[in-house]
C-alpha cells in the first residue's frame, strides 16, 4: 500500500442515478483497499461536521442549475459545499464549481474551444462557428448569422449543456425552419462527418476515445425540407441504428482522430479550466479531415471506459501525493506543478490561461491554471429543472 494514502479522506456527492450508473460503491471499495477512507457527503448537513476532507469528488450540475432557478434547498446545498471549500483551501476539489458553471453553458464552452484552437494554431483542428439566439428570427438576426459564418444546415441546441432538455436538438435546413426555433438557444454549423462521433473521456492526464453513431451526412447549403428534431442521447447510444445515423452516403475522409491532437486538446482544456473529469465530443470533417469539437461535458458517464476506476484512483493518488509534498512541514514551496502519478514534467500553461501558484492548483486537483474570468457565474437560467445524467 502507498503509505501517503493511508488515512486520507475522500468525500463524494453524486446523484443516486449517477452512483448506480457508475457503480460507484465498487470504486469506493477500491479506494478503501488502498487505505483511503471514502465518505458519502450529506448536503442536508454542514460539511464541516463530516470532515476533514482531503479531496471532494462531485457532480453538482443538477443542484447548480436548480440553485440558479432559486430553488431554496438547492441554493443551501450548493452553498454548503462552497462554504467548506472556502474554509479549507487545502482540500482538492474534482472539479471546481466555477469551471463546472462554464461547462454548463454551451456559449461559454464554445468560446473557450475557439480561443484554445487559436492558441494551438493547429490546422488539423477547426470547430464549427456558432451563435447564440436570444430572440425570434428577424432580418437583423439573419444578417448576424451570415456575419458569424454559419451556413445551412446547422444544429440548434439548448444553451444549458446538462439535463434531459439539453439532448433535444434540431437540424435547421432553411430560414423558414428558423421560425420553429425557440430562443434562447445556440446554433452551430453542421459538419458532415460520416455519421461517426468520437467521445473522449478524460480523467486527469488519461483519456479514452470511444466511437459512437452520429448524424448522417446532409447536402451543404439551404434545402427545402422540414427541420429534423431529435434527441442526441438516443442518436449516439452505442446500439443506436436509425435513418438519422445511416452510413449509406459515406464519402470523403473517414479516419479516427489523431492521438496527438486529442492529447493537446484535453491538456489545453484542463489548463484553461482546472478540470479533471470531463468529456469532449469530437467529429472528423469528411471533406478536410479536420477535428471539430462540438460539445464538452462535465463528469460524463464514462460508458465504454473499462479502466475508469483505475484511472480515477491513479489520478486521485497523484494529486494527493503532490498535495502531500506541497503542504509538507516547513512550508517548502512546490517543486513543480505536475500532479499525475506518471511523473510527467510540469507543462507550461497555454496562452489562454493565467498562471496561479502551486498551492492554488492543488485545490483544483489539476496541473493547470485557471483564467480569472471563469470565476464569474455564467449559467443562464432555464425553464425546467434538469434531471441527473
Amino acid at each position: 500500500m502507498q503509505t501517503f494514502l493511508r488515512g486520507r479522506r475522500v468525500g463524494y456527492w453524486l446523484s443516486e442515478k449517477k452512483m448506480k450508473k457508475l457503480n460507484f460503491q465498487a470504486f469506493a471499495e477500491l479506494c478503501r483497499k488502498r487505505g483511503i477512507e471514502v465518505v458519502q457527503l450529506d448536503l442536508s448537513q454542514p460539511l464541516e461536521d463530516q470532515g476533514p476532507l482531503d479531496l471532494i469528488i462531485h457532480k453538482l450540475t443538477d443542484l447548480i442549475l436548480e440553485a440558479d432557478q432559486n430553488d431554496s434547498q438547492a441554493v443551501l446545498q450548493v452553498q454548503r459545499v462552497q462554504d467548506y471549500i472556502d474554509a479549507h483551501p487545502e482540500t482538492i476539489v474534482l472539479d471546481p464549481l466555477p469551471a463546472i458553471r462554464t461547462l454548463l453553458d454551451r456559449c461559454k464552452s464554445y468560446q473557450l474551444v475557439h480561443r484554445i484552437e487559436k492558441c494551438m494554431q493547429d490546422e488539423r483542428i477547426c470547430s464549427p462557428p456558432f451563435m447564440v439566439l436570444n430572440t425570434e428570427c428577424t432580418p437583423d438576426v439573419l444578417e448576424q448569422i451570415k456575419l458569424q459564418g454559419l451556413t445551412f444546415p446547422f444544429i440548434c441546441k439548448t444553451r444549458v449543456a446538462h439535463g434531459t432538455n439539453s439532448h433535444e436538438m434540431a437540424i435547421i435546413f432553411s430560414e423558414e425552419d428558423l421560425k420553429d426555433v425557440k430562443p434562447p438557444c445556440v446554433i452551430q454549423s453542421f459538419i458532415n462527418h460520416n455519421a461517426v462521433l468520437y467521445k473522449v473521456f478524460v480523467v486527469g492526464d488519461s483519456y479514452t476515445v470511444v466511437e459512437r453513431p452520429s448524424l448522417k451526412n446532409f447536402p451543404a447549403g439551404p434545402a427545402e425540407r422540414k427541420a429534423i428534431f431529435f434527441n442526441s442521447h438516443n442518436v449516439s447510444k452505442p446500439e443506436s441504428s436509425s435513418d438519422l445515423t445511416s452510413r449509406e452516403n459515406v464519402e470523403g475522409v473517414s479516419q479516427p482522430p489523431c492521438d496527438d491532437v486529442i492529447r493537446e486538446l484535453s491538456r489545453s482544456l484542463r489548463q484553461a479550466l482546472g478540470v479533471s473529469l470531463f468529456g469532449i465530443d469530437v467529429i472528423i470533417n469528411n471533406q478536410t479531415g479536420q477535428h471539430a469539437v462540438i460539445d464538452i461535458n462535465a463528469f460524463p458517464g464514462y460508458e465504454g471506459v473499462p479502466e475508469f476506476f483505475n484511472d480515477l484512483l491513479s489520478h486521485i493518488s497523484g494529486v494527493l501525493q503532490s498535495h502531500n509534498s506541497d503542504f509538507a512541514p516547513g512550508g517548502e514551496p512546490p517543486k513543480g506543478l505536475a500532479v499525475s502519478g506518471s511523473g510527467a514534467a510540469p507543462q507550461a500553461p497555454c496562452c489562454c490561461c493565467s498562471s496561479v501558484r502551486g498551492k492554488e492548483l492543488q485545490r483544483l486537483g489539476c496541473n493547470s491554471a485557471v483564467s480569472p474570468n471563469f470565476q464569474q457565474h455564467c449559467v443562464s437560467t432555464i425553464a425546467t429543472k434538469a434531471s441527473s445524467q
